[in-house]
């Protein structure tokens, strides 16, 4: 069974830092790309980083960059979030999610979604 599981949310003040990780069992994800996503109340999901499935290419969102960082980890079939200088607008349901196109355009380019986990910035 094909499942992505996503851990390492939670409550974290403003210009604290948070690592996500997105465990992949069922299927071998270095063969696929791995995007994450972030939904916030009442707003659409939208895309905040991915990572290819060849060389590790990386694409990231203007609102993210020089703060988030992707990366993988092929041994243990699974991709992080890194996430430092965060501000309350990032606070939102992070979502990772495997597809055959690295690309955080929009969600529909994604075969395959985790559960999410909440990161909540606030004082």
């Amino acid at each position: 069974q094909l499942q992505l599981v996503e851990s390492g949310g939670g409550l974290v003040q403003p210009g604290g830092s948070l690592n996500l990780s997105c465990a992949a069992s069922g299927f071998t994800s270095a063969n696929y790309a791995i995007g994450w996503f972030r939904q916030a109340p009442g707003k659409e999901r939208v895309g905040v980083s991915c990572i290819n499935n060849g060389a590790g290419s990386t694409i990231y969102a203007d609102s993210v960059k020089g703060r988030f960082t992707i990366s993988r980890d092929n041994a243990k079939n699974t991709v992080y979030l890194q996430m430092i200088s965060l501000k309350p607008e990032d606070t939102a349901v992070y979502y990772c999610a495997a597809g055959l196109i690295a690309t955080i355009q929009h969600p529909r380019w994604y075969d395959y979604w985790g559960q999410g986990t909440q990161v909540t910035v606030s004082s």
